[in-house]
Formats: C-alpha cells, structure tokens, sequence
C-alpha cells in the first residue's frame, strides 16, 4: 500500500519541463533571466549544462551577444524566483561555459541556459532550437544605434525554419531608463526596418541584379512559402516592455512564456 500510495503521489506532483530560448544583442540585461528564479524552493539550484551543449530535460536557453548581459539577465530570475537570491548586479561577471537555472511554476519547470552570445557565439544558437519549447528575443530599447545591426539578428532568428511552429516574444528591455524606445516604437522600428530591406531587395531586381534571397540560395518555393509564414508571424508577433533592472514585466514574460510552452511541440521532441 505505501508503495501504491508513494507511486500516486509522484504522479500527481510530477511537473513537465520545458524549454524556451532567450537570445539577443550585447547590452540586453540579463536581468530578466534572473528575475525569474525568485521564490523557486531552494532545493532546486541552478543546474549545469552538459560537455555536449545539449539541453538538458528542455532547459530554457538564454542567449545575448555579449555573456556580461546574459548572465545579468539570469541572475535576476533567480532573485525574483529562488528562495535564495541571484548575484548582484555589480557583481557579475562574463559567463564562462554554460549557466543554467530553473524556475518551479504549477505543473511546470522552466529550465533556462545562460550560454553566452558574442558575435562568434551566435553561430551555435540553432543547436539548442530544436530542443527548445519558445523563444524570447530581447533587445536593448535605448540603444538605437544598434537597432539596425538588431534586427539583422532578430530577422534571423524570426526566419529560422526550425522556429517558425514555435511562440516568439520579443522583449524591449530597459523600460527604466527614461530614453528607452516604448513598446510601440519597437514594434514601429522593426516594420519600418523590415519595409525597408524589402524595398532594397525590389528595387535590386528591377534592376537586374540578384535578390537577397537569389544572392543566399533561398528563392525556391519552399523557401518562399516559409517567408510567408515568417511574415504572418511578424503580422501576430507580441511584444513586451520589460526592466531587467528593476524586474518590471519579468512576471508577466514569463507568465507568457508559461502559457504557450504547455502548447508548443510535445515534450521529448
């Protein structure tokens, strides 16, 4: 009977565990990340991930350019989550490895990896996104000058085949800061943006030389077809402002996040 009773309990408290990938450009807190963890039970540390980069029971993966911000970014999850607090701000340093953490939540465990994202990091994001169960994009919103060379990234990422089944949030960072961009502004920057390398990628053709796509190889139908649906993703992308810093909108990302993983691909895809 206690056997019985021990094997029932396990089933009812068991929590599915998913994975959600947070990338994006150096100067992006990793605050974010950090805020998450407070108030997860403090027998469920941050893990580590493996030798191999794999994930690890469908950990969230957090990714930036630069591993200063990541690692921001986690350590405020976990004093917004974990029982025990993350590191301070003025005390993190460049992520070396793999930092990983997790959050407890009804029914669920959200695993997130802190990965690092140099420029010459960011060619190993596309090992994680088959493993992932959403994807968080932050941006810095008061560094325009950078928006450009953002969206490049972030265009990559919305075009990715291997992401266009699965939820994508893109979270404007820096909300504090009085000269930060609002979320309107963001969603305004990216269209205009968008608009205007579509316009470059015509007028290109119309005077004979190669498309962007014909230029990369992807002008085939297939290709063609997964534009589209990037573009119905665009159309229906959310957007949030968030405060690493002060962990404003950290809950309600994360929130996001919940709902839409538990209807994402199966858990062990």
């Amino acid at each position: 009977m206690y056997h019985l009773l021990k094997g029932l309990h396990a089933h009812l408290t068991r929590k599915d565990e998913y994975s959600v990938v947070i990338i994006g450009l150096d100067n992006v807190s990793v605050l974010i990340l950090n805020s998450f963890f407070q108030g997860t039970s403090a027998d469920e540390p941050c893990a580590s991930g493996g030798e191999d980069g794999e994930l690890k029971n469908g950990p969230i993966t957090t990714v930036a350019a630069e591993l200063c911000s990541l690692k921001t970014m986690l350590e405020r999850i976990k004093t917004m989550y974990n029982a025990t607090p993350g590191m301070p701000p003025d005390k993190i340093g460049p992520t070396v490895g793999q930092n990983i953490g997790k959050i407890s939540l009804p029914s669920t465990t959200l695993s997130f990896f802190d990965l690092g994202g140099q420029r010459d990091i960011r060619s190993i994001w596309p090992r994680y996104y088959d493993e992932c169960h959403a994807v968080a994009f932050v941006l810095d919103a008061c560094d325009q000058a950078r928006l450009n060379e953002t969206w490049e990234v972030f265009d990559e990422v919305l075009n990715s085949p291997r992401l266009l089944n699965l939820p994508l949030l893109l979270l404007a960072n820096k909300q504090d800061a009085p000269t930060c961009l609002s979320v309107q502004e963001i969603r305004e920057s990216f269209d205009a943006w968008h608009r205007a390398r579509t316009d470059d990628d015509l007028d290109a053709t119309e005077e004979g030389s190669p498309s962007r796509d014909e230029m990369s190889g992807t002008a085939d139908p297939e290709s063609q077809d997964k534009k589209r649906r990037a573009a119905e993703r665009m159309a229906s992308l959310d957007v949030m402002g968030v405060s690493a810093l002060e962990g404003d909108g950290v809950r309600e990302a994360v929130n996001w996040l919940y709902i839409r993983v538990q209807n994402a691909r199966p858990l062990g895809d």
